[in-house]
């Protein structure tokens, strides 16, 4: 996968092509990281890439032509533009499952007021949230999003298929996990977990991500329910 990120502060993303798995997998080709200077493509002397808003409403905005003429330089048939805004979806796993199918997306990081809607409305294929709240910038949500998605590419977690027993991958929150010691403080491990017996450790994940998802997100244990009873 190519990723194409559309800033006004490119530096911001260095560490991505040293964090963790992600660094890896840029190591390794398998994915692209790229980042774009807004500012480049500016016509002003100055590099100024906002202005005042029309209509008389507090804070600037960036202007059209620099914000266009990035998503043209990189833009490719079969690119997603996705603009970074809390007016956008949010995000979930299953966006993410979606997005981690395409070859090339181009992220764009508003800053200030945001970005002209003549830009939003004709050059951007989907608008993405991380939450109902405000950030000053696009780049922490562009972030969010490239581990969100890059994570489930095929061989960036090498043959480790964990993410799907991951939290919301199919509704449900994760079991519960543990490790040494078998014992601490008087609290115990679950001795089924010492078993050897696959399928009743199975049924015993299955029960934790139950109890899991109702103690923590009842909203999601809901939707647990009325999907069993659809089947």
């Amino acid at each position: 996968m190519k990723i194409d990120i559309l800033t006004l502060f490119p530096n911001t993303f260095d560490f991505l092509k040293v964090y963790g798995v992600i660094g890896k997998a840029v190591e390794n080709n398998i994915i692209e990281i790229n980042t774009i200077d807004i500012r480049r493509f500016s016509k002003n002397k100055h590099n100024k890439v906002d202005d005042e808003v029309y209509g008389g409403s507090a804070g600037m905005l960036m202007t059209m032509q620099p914000v266009v003429d990035a998503i043209e330089s990189v833009r490719t048939e079969d690119c997603k533009v996705i603009f970074l805004s809390p007016q956008g979806k949010v995000l979930n796993q299953g966006i993410a499952i979606d997005l981690s199918k395409e070859s090339h997306l181009i992220l764009l990081c508003g800053h200030y007021e945001g970005i002209d809607s003549r830009v939003i409305n004709n050059f951007v294929d989907y608008e993405i949230s991380i939450g109902d709240y405000v950030l000053t910038g696009g780049e922490i949500p562009a972030m969010v999003l490239i581990d969100a998605v890059t994570r489930l590419i095929d061989d960036v977690l090498g043959n480790d298929l964990s993410y799907k027993t991951d939290s919301h991958y199919n509704i449900l929150l994760q079991h519960d996990h543990f490790t040494r010691p078998r014992e601490y403080l008087g609290y115990k491990v679950p001795e089924v977990l010492f078993s050897g017996n696959h399928k009743l450790i199975e049924e015993w994940q299955i029960k934790s991500s139950i109890e899991n998802t109702k103690k923590k997100r009842p909203d999601l244990y809901e939707k647990y329910i009325e999907s069993i009873r659809k089947e």
